[in-house]
């Protein structure tokens, strides 16, 4: 198999290879339900809420009413409030300051 450039992709290709990679994301952040969305945003600045909104924009930039719940299941793979009651630990002072100081201008 020979090497090939990002120029010398397909539109189909990208796309497909796009949503492989969405897919593995979303199974890997369903993995490590371990991680806190408070730790993904202070690390990186995006965490699975984030993630479910980007999607709800790209439906809704494709006409598709998505609601916040639908596209919040998409990601977590369960519904939002399963996935609190299961997974999320009350956020300590230390990353609620982290938080503070690193929360992205954007919703």
């Amino acid at each position: 198999m020979s090497e090939v450039t990002p120029t010398e992709l397909t539109r189909e290709q990208q796309t497909e290879f796009e949503a492989a990679a969405f897919r593995r994301l979303v199974q890997h952040l369903r993995e490590r339900a371990d991680v806190q969305n408070i730790d993904l945003m202070n690390l990186a600045g995006f965490c699975r809420n984030c993630l479910s909104n980007w999607y709800r924009d790209a439906a809704s930039d494709a006409g598709v009413d998505l609601s916040k719940d639908a596209s919040r299941e998409i990601v977590y793979g369960m519904p939002y409030e399963d996935w609190k009651n299961l997974h999320q630990a009350e956020a300590s002072d230390a990353q609620k300051a982290a938080f503070d100081v690193n929360k992205p201008a954007h919703g």
